[in-house]
């Protein structure tokens, strides 16, 4: 063997290598080093003395926050020293050697990359977080975040708007460690789900790949998930490669489902997730009935619990059938002095035509529909009607015919007699890139979305999208200029791919006493409103319908689920209610 094939061959084995213990020292980079985070912290392992004393280190883990040690290659001897306190996280470790790394060829347009700066930046990257399951970072942004040259935590921003779109955080070790090695890692890589333009998640890593590479660093490391299959998928095709390495987390309750074992909650879908994961880390067990439908069981205290997600056994048959049939809903609000939308359930006859001749707008659903299927919205002419109650009545064999009223649709979810939280619910909508067709950017905003929630959000291609098309002049074969925006359906439904905008602190006081009203008068204890007002900051309002089982999960960053199992348990809560 030459020289060069010799060196070239140590050279490979290099890079599969994981660093060791005593790897760092007085001469060799800095020891110990323990990286904050803000959401954590993260112990670079190699550079420890020892398993004991690595263990230690991850022991001191601070309240609420998730600390990681990285680059273990001997766990069982870390574990070893705190066996009952300490686990193998099931998470890959990739690597880019940035050598080896080249930028698109054209790049990602319509996103800005920058660094975060203030507080309202901390709080748009906490709300990101939330949506993912992260942990938060302070609110006030640490001088590591917003000074140092080795810790970035950059914001990924909509460049039409400014809207906060993105967020990843890249640590350079020779900055941070004085690491010889010239090493750097990505973390918190996460997206807005409900953003429209494409890329995003491939913009922020290539964005830090490029300044870790400027920097002179050698590789660029992460850590995901084993499972998560679409994000190991992206960081494979940027080049990343697996790196024979471990990495050990504390038995926190926040990590408690990556450490339960045999407690399988993952066909679950998120609606259901939210109620089982809050129930889980309470100490309540849970019986899953039929994961596919979402139906489980809680047992506490000798008291047992059916759940089919938020709909729960201690909801009685007669406040469902007020809720489900929504001329029912209409006639119990009305008597309770609330205030409905004109409507009459359709015949069949010309009365139809004439309460749309009456009302010139309505809108037509199916009356014991769920999940925004078969409704069209803004029906005005005979022959729109006609094919709206077809549509309707795919979904159930009896049609509401129901005034358009003007104003936007907000959710707002009781519990307990309690708001809980509000949302203005928005309908999905795509933005341009002058090269792909609206069909192309419906089907490619749909896999996000239902990547985003687990399968349940998604955007039907149906006669109401190509109907909202029509009335904009475009179709699906239609290409949108770069940057424009267009809406492709008229409902908000989050499950046809609407999207959910906190409101709940701009909630009018009035409206929180229609919420709790109409609970009331319906005499369902948990329960989603849907109103259309104007403004959530005035007083006007329409009640349009009523969710017996109302989704608690997109609801960031109100504790939704949390509230839940205490109506439904009030002796398992150990927190203090706001």
């Amino acid at each position: 063997m030459t020289y060069d094939s010799q060196r070239n061959t140590q050279h490979r084995l290099q890079r599969t290598r994981t660093p060791g213990y005593l790897h760092h020292g007085p001469d060799n980079g800095k020891s110990d080093v323990v990286i904050d985070c803000g959401w954590g912290r993260l112990l670079l392992s190699h550079t420890f003395s020892s398993p004991s004393a690595l263990a230690q280190a991850l022991l001191q883990e601070g309240e609420d926050k998730r600390d990681i040690a990285l680059y273990v290659r001997d766990p069982h001897k870390v574990l070893a020293k705190a066996p009952q306190q300490l686990f193998l996280d099931p998470s890959d470790t990739l690597r880019l050697w940035l050598s080896d790394y080249r930028p698109k060829a054209t790049p990602i347009g319509g996103i800005r990359i920058r660094r975060a700066q203030d507080k309202a930046d901390a709080s748009a990257i906490n709300r990101l977080y939330r949506q993912h399951g992260l942990k938060v970072i302070p609110d006030t942004l640490p001088a590591e975040a917003r000074l140092s040259q080795g810790h970035l935590l950059l914001l990924a921003e909509d460049a039409n708007d400014g809207t906060v779109i993105g967020t990843v955080t890249g640590l350079n070790y020779r900055e941070l460690a004085d690491d010889p090695d010239r090493g750097s890692s990505l973390w918190c890589l996460a997206v807005d789900r409900d953003a429209a333009r494409p890329g995003v998640g491939e913009a922020l890593v290539r964005f830090l790949a490029e300044k870790f590479q400027a920097k002179g660093a050698a590789f660029m490391d992460l850590s995901v998930m084993h499972d998560n299959s679409a994000a190991i998928g992206l960081y494979e095709s940027l080049g990343f490669r697996p790196l024979q390495s471990f990495a050990i987390k504390t038995r926190s309750a926040f990590n408690q489902k990556l450490f339960m074992g045999p407690q399988d909650f993952s066909g679950l879908n998120p609606y259901a997730r939210i109620i089982v994961d809050e129930a889980v880390a309470r100490g309540i067990d849970v019986t899953v009935t039929d994961a596919a439908r979402g139906l489980f069981t809680l047992h506490h205290g000798g008291k047992d619990v059916q759940c089919f997600e938020s709909l729960t056994s201690q909801t009685h048959a007669l406040a469902m059938l007020r809720c489900q049939d929504k001329s029912l809903t209409h006639q119990c609000l009305r008597r309770a002095g609330l205030k409905t939308p004109p409507y009459r359930l359709s015949d069949g006859s010309q009365a139809d035509k004439a309460f749309l001749h009456q009302q010139q707008r309505i809108v037509v659903k199916p009356l014991d529909g769920e999940q925004g299927k078969g409704i069209s919205i803004d029906v005005r002419q005979g022959d729109e009607l006609e094919a709206a109650i077809a549509l309707a009545k795919h979904h159930g064999d009896k049609v509401l015919l129901e005034a358009l009223m003007p104003g936007n649709d907000v959710r707002i979810l009781v519990i307990g007699n309690k708001v809980v939280a509000a949302a203005r619910r928005e309908p999905p909508f795509v933005v341009g890139d002058g090269r792909l067709s609206i069909g192309e950017l419906i089907a490619k905003q749909s896999r996000r979305r239902e990547a985003a929630t687990g399968g349940e959000s998604r955007i039907p291609v149906d006669d109401e999208t190509i109907r909202t098309l029509k009335a904009q002049k475009v179709d699906l074969d239609t290409v949108l200029e770069a940057g424009k925006s267009l809406a492709v359906r008229r409902t908000a439904n989050l499950h046809t791919g609407g999207r959910l905008v906190d409101v709940t602190g701009q909630l009018h006081p009035h409206l929180v006493d229609v919420a709790l009203k109409a609970a009331k008068a319906l005499d369902i204890a948990v329960v989603g409103m849907d109103l259309l007002v104007p403004d959530v900051t005035q007083s006007e309002y329409v009640i349009i319908e009523a969710n017996e089982r109302a989704g608690l999960a997109n609801h960031e960053p109100h504790p939704t689920a949390q509230r839940f199992i205490d109506h439904l348990f009030p002796l398992s809560c150990h927190h203090k209610e706001p």
